[in-house]
């Protein structure tokens, strides 16, 4: 289902910070704006102070209604791959009516079902991802809306990710003054965005190189099997500079993108010059002396992530790897991965004007993946007991915003379906106090006595 309408993408970098506002017409995405600016209370791709990370959104906020001359309320945030856990679930109901349809409350039952799952404390349920529903043993089925029957199943994911991050990204944007309409798995947005159907389905690796950490994610058979993150990223290559040419970081870091080679061979004898701590005039430097500086990095970034990966087997798929992310737009990187992970490997830069540079990739994926998500995706996703989008109504942080009307009627009415799990998981432990569980239960029983019968 293509939902039409504007959204507003949010990417939380170690280097930068994005925003992208797009609307969906009929099945195409037309980005209205993209800003990008400078990140802060961030390292390695995860918030850790919160008052800095907000008031750079809020700069980056600022930066975008400018740009895409829109006043934005609410965001759709990314979060990073750090310690995310995917496990298969299983969920199960009795219809209390069998000769009524299954509505969509029935499907966020089972998938509510699904997902109360023993989780550690420190970890929260990110998503919930149907694979299918089985309807009275008939297996298969992507939507059971419209149908009739006594049992709906519930076969999927869940992703979970630890809580302190979770909970650092919903404060830091409610600070912000915004609204946080939905959080997206980086990694599964990616991967949606930058494979192909083929590759998709028969197995693709997909690797952002950002600048605070690598992000590796396994594509097979159009899900998400395998995520990890190697905390090195386009920064260690640019410190790396800094140190060994005595030049300071933001030298370092415009050298590296106007003479840098990701294959010391590749690149040529021409020297440029080199502002050195300590010295009045600048030092000659070759570019072949500065990839070398480049490649060691690299090499010792994609070695790291090979053995991961060999780990799981995941260099067997036909589909190779496919590239992006800031530091991916090093000349020659395609061929040193190729070269190292004995695979075939490809760069994706995303076509659409002005997002022309793997460092976008990210947030325009969160944008399209959020649009294309159908009504049982939605429906499952609104049945996580743990996720509350939006910091509570009795917080007493003050956002930022000057203009930070942030709570709505969707609001309240996430509160209130919370509160009605709340109570219907109480009432599994006690189905005196529930005349409408009392009815399912016997729906139960009338299922159990109609089959030995």
């Amino acid at each position: 289902m293509d939902n039409i309408g504007i959204y507003v993408g949010l990417d939380i970098g170690t280097a930068s910070i994005k925003i992208i506002v797009a609307e969906n017409v009929r099945g195409q995405m037309n980005v209205i704006g993209v800003v990008r600016e400078p990140s802060n209370g961030v390292n390695r791709g995860v918030i850790v102070d919160i008052d800095k990370a907000a008031n750079a959104i809020r700069k980056a906020v600022d930066a975008a209604e400018k740009k895409a001359n829109i006043q934005i309320h609410d965001v759709v945030a990314g979060i990073p791959a750090n310690l995310l856990r995917i496990e298969p679930v299983r969920g199960m109901i009795a219809i209390s009516d069998g000769s009524r349809e299954i509505e969509n409350q029935d499907v966020i039952d089972v998938a509510s079902a699904a997902s109360l799952h023993n989780l550690p404390p420190e970890q929260e349920v990110v998503d919930v991802l149907p694979d299918e529903f089985i309807v009275d043993g008939f297996d298969g089925i992507k939507d059971p809306r419209g149908m009739v029957g006594v049992r709906l199943e519930m076969n999927g994911n869940i992703i979970t990710g630890p809580k302190t991050i979770i909970h650092n990204l919903r404060s830091a944007v409610t600070k912000a003054g915004l609204e946080l309409k939905d959080i997206v798995v980086d990694s599964l947005a990616l991967g949606k965005t930058i494979l192909n159907d083929g590759e998709q389905d028969f197995g693709t690796i997909t690797l952002d190189l950002g600048a605070g950490q690598s992000t590796v994610a396994v594509i097979h058979d159009h899900h998400l099997k395998y995520t990890f993150v190697e905390q090195e990223g386009g920064q260690f290559v640019t410190k790396d500079i800094s140190v060994v040419l005595n030049t300071s970081l933001e030298n370092a870091e415009q050298i590296k993108q106007q003479y840098g080679y990701a294959i010391s061979e590749d690149a040529g004898t021409e020297t440029f010059p080199v502002n050195v701590v300590g010295k009045n005039e600048p030092v000659a430097t070759s570019q072949k002396y500065l990839s070398e500086i480049i490649e060691a990095r690299l090499e010792q970034i994609l070695t790291n992530i090979k053995k991961q990966l060999e780990k799981v087997g995941a260099l067997d798929m036909p589909g190779g790897i496919v590239i992006t992310g800031g530091a991916a737009a090093i000349p020659g990187i395609e061929d040193l991965v190729e070269r190292i992970f004995e695979t075939s490997a490809k760069l994706y830069v995303p076509d659409q004007m002005g997002l022309r540079h793997p460092a976008f990739s990210q947030i325009l994926a969160i944008v399209n993946y959020e649009s294309s998500m159908n009504d049982v995706d939605i429906l499952a996703k609104k049945s996580m007991v743990a996720n509350e989008m939006d910091v509570s109504e009795n917080s007493n942080e003050k956002p930022i915003s000057r203009n930070a009307k942030i709570k709505s009627n969707k609001t309240r009415t996430s509160s209130k379906v919370e509160s009605h799990r709340t109570v219907q998981s109480e009432n599994r432990q006690n189905n005196n106090e529930s005349q409408s569980l009392k009815s399912r239960f016997s729906g139960i029983a009338k299922w159990f006595n109609d089959f030995f019968e």
